[in-house]
Formats: C-alpha cells, structure tokens, sequence
C-alpha cells in the first residue's frame, strides 16, 4: 500500500471555503471516479496564528493505481481550479510514501 500526501495552506478568511470545495466537491468526484486500487482520502486541518495548514493522505494498492488517478506524473499535485484560487501556497508535488506496517484498533473475530 502507498500513502499519498499533499500539503496545501489557506488565509484565515479562505480556509473554511477550501475545506468545504475539498469535502463537498474534491472528495466527492475521487469517490464516485472509481479509480482502480483506490482505497481512501483523509482531509486534516491545522490553524496557525496568521494561517490554516491542510494536508490530504490518499491511499492507493500501487503505483499503477497511483497513476490510474494522477496520470504518468504522477507525484505532481492534481488541484482543481476552484481550490486553487482559495489556497494562499501549495505542494506543486506530492510525497509518496510506502507502508511498511499498520495496527488498527479492530480486533478480529473468531472464525
């Protein structure tokens, strides 16, 4: 499995409009664009004093699933438009990660 991470950084006045467009719209089209090996998206937010820190982890099977989303380039950030003119800075790349190792809290059942 691969985590992909992206950071994006909003104003104070501009952070709820992103956090909205990314939930109601972004998330919304990844999930019904039934990518292949696509497994979830996670939005977490940080505010600062003078701004608000985003950062999405999307988690896919593979490489190949990987670039079934994001195309051959596929550590370059994919951003729609409308968050873009509400971001104040963001990744033009995103950061790959392998995942060595996972524990949840879910205790499996008996067969």
């Amino acid at each position: 499995m691969l985590a992909r991470i992206w950071h994006g950084f909003a104003t104070l006045e501009n952070a709820d409009a992103y956090e909205k467009i990314t939930k109601d719209e972004t998330f919304v089209s990844i999930r019904n664009g039934n990518i292949p090996g696509f497994q979830e998206i996670q939005l977490l937010r940080r505010d600062h004093a003078n701004e608000v820190e985003f950062i999405t982890i999307m988690w896919f099977d593979s490489l190949e699933s990987i670039r079934a989303y994001a195309g051959d380039e596929y550590e370059k950030a994919v951003i729609p438009l409308r968050s873009q003119v509400v971001l104040k800075r963001f990744d033009k790349v995103t950061q790959l990660y392998e995942v060595l190792a996972q524990v949840s809290a879910k205790i499996a059942e008996p067969a």
